[in-house]
């Protein structure tokens, strides 16, 4: 997930081909930009990622939180279920693979307590039929792991609404 060259992306995300067109270091110049104080970089939400393997929760917390997000990182799906319970959370990105529960799973609790929030899955399965249940379900985007970390941050800022002019710290 740290390479800046194109990986097995599959499935459909919504708003596709609205892609931001930047230099290959974006995520370096958006650090830079937010430790600088620049107006409208920053991101007031706060993404929950859930994936049981803690190489993946650090690498993608590391990748949302350089384009200026909050990132609230969960090892097991019922820890997340009980922050949701008390929390309003805009974003889940979910593994579909886990040892206690499958993100599947997940996703069904998470339609019947918190139908606005929108979903990202990611997974290091290539698995067809998993791919298009989702899909059906109407989640914002489906990543296979290693994935293109620019296509990954513009899916996730289609999924919260924001413009291209918002993604690049415009006014």
């Amino acid at each position: 997930m740290h390479k800046r060259t194109p990986h097995t992306l599959r499935g459909h995300s919504s708003g596709r081909g609205a892609h931001l067109h930047s230099p290959k270091n974006k995520s370096q110049i958006i650090a830079k930009e937010l430790k600088q104080g620049r107006p409208g970089i920053g991101h007031t939400e706060v993404i929950a990622l859930v994936d049981d393997d803690p190489s993946v929760r650090k690498s993608v917390s590391r990748l949302l939180e350089s384009d200026g997000f909050s990132v609230r990182a969960f090892s097991e799906p019922e820890a997340f279920l009980k922050h949701l319970a008390t929390n309003s959370v805009p974003l889940a990105v979910l593994d579909i693979w886990m040892e206690s529960m499958t993100g599947m799973e997940l996703l069904a609790h998470l339609c019947a307590r918190s139908p606005q929030t929108r979903v990202i899955f990611i997974t290091g399965h290539e698995d067809s039929a998993a791919e298009a249940t989702v899909m059906q379900a109407g989640i914002a985007a489906f990543f296979i792991k290693p994935f293109d970390d620019d296509q990954f941050l513009s899916a996730v800022h289609r999924a919260l609404g924001h413009s291209i002019r918002e993604k690049r710290g415009e006014p």
